[in-house]
């Protein structure tokens, strides 16, 4: 029972100052209580002289004298072998610091708008128990309240110059910007934040329609390569039965076919990676604006409004079209014919005769007469190939 009652008591026992155990108590005539050292040290080093815990100030600088009887409940408290009240979390790296710690700095929870300053959980207490503080403008820890402040007046950023499209305080608004059109930061918030909601609307539209065209790439692609293989079967089946006549020719075609996959693939690759690096700056543009949005501080929101709601150019790629696809039949009809013929070229005449102007002979192969319509167009189908690789 005892012991419990000394837990309830572990605060009561807590130096405002360094956040520690009371060590030689001293009690000033508010009724805190601080170390002497503490309260030694705070006083020499400031020109007024003040309670660290709720600021009373006081004229004459109040003689310290140990707090005997609070001093041997401390001494008690000890011996009973509680453990001290969990210390309060001290100030990381990007944490904000409270301004109110003389030793090591704690980390502070709130930031005073009225004060400028930030505060730990303990230098905190007065701005809820001190009448004259509880109207104080408490926000989240900001270690940049020097930018809040007016360079010129020193006074909180509280307005909007329409005007002249930038914060200002109160002097501000009725000296230089007198005569302008001027409103409230939570006003001017509300307004740009139907602006950035349309251009998060316009961004996700973006988003939508590049990741669509992307994946219709990807299918294009995909379908390419399915038809170049198809093509190439195809190809190595009807060259295996001419490889022996026409071995320099499938080459050759094989080639083509390659080098137009190839460029098919690079250039539509480039197209996909330039369209991934703009989805990515997109999303990353929409994160900004997802947390300038929810953000509480419309200083910070209005100051940063206008450089992350400018739209990222917007690459014309989404009219690039793949060439999916490889047609064959007529190359197959055209082989297919070819065959026939070189079946037949064993069968050809050698013509000889002499040009005028030419001393030597040229020596034709010449095909036979065609014995009927079929061979005839078959004929004219092989003459799309030059037969003058057949000269002499």
């Amino acid at each position: 029972m005892a012991e419990a009652q000394l837990c309830e008591l572990q605060d009561e026992f807590t130096c405002s100052v360094c956040l520690d155990t009371l060590t030689d108590p001293v009690t000033i005539p508010c009724g805190h209580n601080f170390c002497l050292k503490c309260l030694t040290e705070c006083w020499d080093q400031s020109q007024e002289c003040s309670c660290p815990q709720c600021r009373e100030n006081f004229t004459m600088r109040p003689a310290l004298r140990r707090n005997t009887l609070l001093n041997e409940v401390i001494q008690k408290f000890k011996k009973t072998g509680i453990s001290s009240p969990p210390s309060q979390n001290y100030a990381g790296l990007g944490d904000v610091e409270c301004d109110f710690c003389t030793r090591k700095k704690f980390r502070a929870v709130k930031s005073c708008l009225t004060c400028m300053a930030s505060y730990c959980q303990t230098h905190l207490l007065p701005h809820y128990e001190v009448a004259a503080w509880k109207g104080h403008k408490l926000t989240d820890p900001d270690r940049d309240l020097k930018e809040k402040l007016c360079v010129e007046h020193q006074k909180s950023l509280e307005m909007f110059c329409k005007t002249d499209k930038t914060c200002i305080c109160l002097m501000c608004g009725v000296t230089k910007h007198d005569g302008h059109k001027k409103v409230e930061l939570e006003v001017e918030r509300q307004e740009k934040q139907k602006q950035l909601g349309v251009t998060q609307s316009e961004i996700r539209r973006r988003i939508e329609k590049k990741e669509k065209k992307l994946k219709k790439m990807r299918r294009a692609v995909d379908k390419m390569k399915l038809s170049v293989k198809r093509v190439m079967r195809e190809h190595e089946e009807s060259f295996n039965n001419l490889i022996h006549c026409i071995e320099e020719s499938h080459k050759k075609l094989t080639e083509t076919i390659r080098k137009q996959e190839k460029r098919e693939t690079e250039k539509t690759e480039g197209v996909m990676e330039q369209l991934k690096k703009e989805i990515k700056v997109l999303k990353r543009r929409e994160a900004e604006l997802n947390e300038l949005s929810e953000t509480k501080d419309h200083l910070h929101f209005l100051q940063t409004f206008s450089s992350r709601c400018v739209l990222p150019a917007d690459g014309d790629l989404l009219s690039f079209t793949v060439t999916a696809d490889f047609s064959s039949e007529d190359l197959l009809k055209q082989l297919s014919c070819l065959k026939k013929s070189l079946e037949k070229i064993g069968q050809w005449d050698i013509l000889t005769w002499t040009p005028p102007g030419r001393e030597a002979p040229v020596f034709t192969l010449l095909a036979p007469e065609p014995q009927s319509r079929e061979e005839f167009l078959q004929c004219e189908s092989v003459n799309s190939w030059s037969l003058s690789s057949f000269h002499f």
